[in-house]
């Protein structure tokens, strides 16, 4: 089990750091146009897209997929 973790990206990566990195790398505008949320879209704000993402298993599937492709791109 401990090996699998290993080779998991997101071990160890809260939901609040794949946020702020994605909002770093993006911006809320251009986060918006790529997963399409409203949290993203109306007054965004980390504190009110965690909420959010944590209630919605598929937007923060979304999240987790974006977050991933962001960091093979930019390595």
């Amino acid at each position: 089990m401990a090996e699998e973790q290993k080779k998991n990206p997101l071990h160890g990566v809260t939901l609040q750091m794949m946020l702020e990195h994605l909002v770093e790398v993006y911006g809320w505008e251009h986060l918006s146009h790529k997963i399409n949320l409203n949290c993203f879209k109306n007054d965004p704000s980390i504190k009110s897209s965690l909420t959010f993402l944590r209630r919605t298993p598929w937007a923060r599937d979304k999240v987790e997929h974006l977050y991933l492709y962001t960091l093979r791109k930019f390595k």
